[in-house]
């Protein structure tokens, strides 16, 4: 999930694509999205971004062309700017590319005025982010944690006696009323490198800090990276004497340093952010489940505030080369499907040598039991009348087959003897009787 450095490098990001550049028309959104439509057009439009915390706000302000600052602008046209501020969700990112290769998933657009025509495009896959025409900043949410560190500071430390202070560490630091910035994978660098067990109580880890004379004094630190990648990296993060709040920007600046190759979704590249990382998704460290059911790791004993019943999440990230495109990482996930296909034969190859030794050890045993047969024929005299085995249990009654004939032609040759011999025996019956009636006559009878 993008956090605060991911958002303000996307910041970055469309003021580098957008600058100089004149966009026109609608705002366009995409029919299966339902976020509301961004009420605004215009012939003649630039955009500036800026980040706060887990939200960008996209300024959209009409050009004036006339001398006097003032230009005709029919009905349907925007006069006024517009701030849109969009929130990233799980997936969502910023991608600058030509109307041929709008992205699948690009949910609203923002259309150069120039031929060929590109586009800006706000690309989120999963549709978990979100946007609000003329919308402000979430008053929920506190200061961010980069840009406005005094006070950010400030209200952490005089809100400590807040029940929200009541919960394990862990949890509070993706508090966005109090840490706005703070995600998943930071919290985890955050504990790991202050070696603090993330179910403590946020108070006892907190009580211990006191608002400096220096933070006061110091002068307003908001961040203002250069777009160029090599003046941040000359620039670097001052040195401060390491405590939880501190750490809550220094940590998050390292991830900005990093610049697009730390993270760069359009591009699926991840390698130097998963470099960078100490605890998050690596291999060694432990992982449980918090009271919100969100995966914490830790390194050590997890402290006394764990979930009653939680489980060890075995969560892999998997680990990218440096320099992996988006065409590598196919061609990485083939190689992996290759190495199991490979595998496969090779277990079927394996099969087969058992099958091919099975296979000769039944043709051993079927020559010796021949041998055995042969042996015996050649001991004992050959008899006509006996029977050959067969598998199948055989009634005494039905012969076996001999010849041509089969043994329903003998059934039908009995039957039709049966016949024969009942019709010879009526017959028979038939010329007795007039002789009994004769002989009965000539002897009662008297002349």
């Amino acid at each position: 999930m993008p956090e605060g450095p991911e958002l303000h490098l996307a910041s970055l990001y469309v003021n580098r694509k957008c600058e100089g550049l004149v966009f026109s028309g609608a705002v366009e959104k995409s029919d299966v999205n339902k976020n509301p439509e961004v009420p605004f057009c215009c012939d003649a439009y630039c955009i500036k971004a800026r980040s706060r915390g887990k939200e960008v706000m996209l300024t959209l302000t009409p050009i004036k062309n006339d001398d006097d600052g003032k230009r005709k602008v029919a009905k349907h046209q925007s006069q006024q700017s517009m701030d849109v501020v969009i929130r990233f969700g799980m997936s969502g990112f910023f991608r600058f590319t030509s109307v041929d290769d709008l992205p699948k998933h690009a949910h609203l657009r923002f259309y150069t005025n120039e031929n060929p025509r590109r586009v800006l495009s706000f690309e989120d896959t999963r549709r978990f982010g979100s946007w609000h025409p003329n919308g402000t900043w979430q008053k929920d949410r506190g200061p961010c944690v980069m840009t406005e560190y005094e006070s950010f500071r400030e209200k952490v430390l005089s809100n400590l006696s807040n029940k929200a202070f009541d919960k394990p560490i862990c949890e509070v630091l993706l508090n966005q009323k109090y840490f706005n910035g703070i995600g998943n994978y930071l919290r985890a660098e955050i504990l790991f490198r202050l070696q603090i067990p993330p179910f403590v109580k946020a108070r006892t880890v907190l009580e211990g800090l006191v608002l400096k004379d220096e933070d006061k004094k110091e002068v307003k630190k908001v961040l203002t990276v250069v777009e160029s990648t090599d003046k941040t990296r000359k620039k670097g993060v001052k040195a401060e004497t390491p405590d939880l709040l501190s750490l809550c920007r220094t940590v998050p600046l390292e991830v900005v340093q990093l610049g697009e190759n730390g993270y760069a979704p359009a591009k699926r590249k991840y390698a130097v952010l998963q470099a960078w990382m100490q605890c998050y998704c690596v291999d060694g460290m432990n992982s449980l489940g918090d009271h919100n059911g969100r995966t914490i790791w830790f390194k050590g004993d997890p402290g006394p505030m764990v979930p009653k019943g939680a489980k060890s999440r075995k969560i892999v990230w998997k680990r990218q080369i440096d320099d992996h495109d988006y065409t590598d990482s196919k061609k990485a996930k083939k190689t992996h499907t290759d190495s199991t296909a490979k595998a496969k034969p090779a277990k079927k190859k394996d099969n087969i040598k058992v099958k091919k030794e099975n296979a000769t050890s039944k043709t051993q045993n079927a020559s010796k039991r021949q041998k055995k047969t042969t042996k015996k024929v050649n001991a004992a005299p050959a008899d006509e009348n006996k029977k050959p085995k067969t598998r199948g249990k055989r009634s005494s009654k039905v012969p076996p087959k001999t010849g041509t004939n089969t043994i329903k032609s003998q059934r039908v040759e009995e039957v039709i003897k049966t016949k024969r011999n009942s019709a010879t025996c009526r017959k028979s019956a038939t010329k007795a009787k007039p002789q009994r009636k004769t002989s009965g006559t000539r002897g009662g009878c008297s002349k």
